[in-house]
């Protein structure tokens, strides 16, 4: 709805009444001179609907790529953090698990949403219930494994929105191309502005919308690579971490 409202004042302030004086302009330049080459606006280009509706859908997914890196970068930056606060080269045992599960659930509420966290706090726990390595290093990467898809199956809108802004731009040169053929008996008559104008509406539409789906469909994939890197790399922060250094024999000195 803000994107609408955004997209439709810019347009109804800036861009329709630009392109309007801009078109009467050339058509009283090329009335008083047939020889004369018309020039091209870029309010012109995007004045039509379909490329409106192209700019309210690509704020939209711009958006939610931008809410999503930034909750991705935000996780990533937390792997920079040692959250277990283990002494070095201390291997971890049972008996250290109910330490680190209150270590881990005091941490601040949002941080405990996180994926690192979540995975930490799921393998402790398999650990302090089943005392077997093995167990800890498949609750981890089932945690991350499910959060892969999870993050996955939410992309789904921008994905969606990524297929329909090259299609309102097809409806775009589909409309252009019918009123051409509209006004196809006036260029007859040797009036071919409207027939330039239609077509210019049916090749804007498509040229607009199709520069859209390239940057949308760049960013996309960028946000998916940051989403993926982060979901292995805390993988590999469990295995680093925790995973080699748990032993299921009691320990001769205190816990952690």
């Amino acid at each position: 709805l803000i994107a609408f409202i955004l997209v439709h004042a810019l347009y109804v302030t800036l861009i329709r009444p630009q392109a309007e004086v801009f078109l009467e302009r050339e058509a009283a330049q090329l009335q008083a001179d047939p020889a004369y080459v018309p020039q091209r606006s870029f309010y012109v280009v995007i004045k039509d609907y379909e490329q409106e509706a192209c700019f309210v859908l690509m704020l939209w997914a711009f958006s939610i790529l931008g809410y999503k890196g930034r909750a991705a970068w935000r996780q990533q930056k937390l792997l920079e953090q040692d959250l277990l606060q283990l002494p070095d080269n201390l291997p971890v045992g049972p008996e250290d698990t109910r330490g680190l599960i209150a270590r881990l659930q005091s941490l601040p509420a949002p941080l405990q949403d996180y994926l690192l966290p979540r995975a930490l706090l799921s393998a402790v726990e398999r650990f302090n219930a089943t005392r077997n390595v093995q167990n800890v290093s498949t609750a981890a990467r089932d945690l991350c494994d499910s959060e892969g898809e999870r993050l996955e199956s939410e992309l789904s809108t921008i994905r969606y929105i990524a297929w329909a802004i090259p299609s309102v731009g097809f409806i775009g040169t589909v409309r252009g191309i019918g009123q051409a053929l509209a006004n196809a008996y006036k260029a007859v008559q040797g009036d071919i502005l409207e027939v330039t104008q239609s077509l210019g509406v049916a090749f804007n539409s498509t040229l607009i919308a199709l520069l859209i789906s390239i940057v949308l469909m760049f960013l996309l994939h960028q946000l998916q690579l940051l989403q993926e890197r982060y979901v292995l790399d805390t993988e590999a922060y469990c295995e680093e971490k925790l995973t080699r250094r748990l032993h299921t024999r009691p320990m001769e000195a205190g816990g952690v």
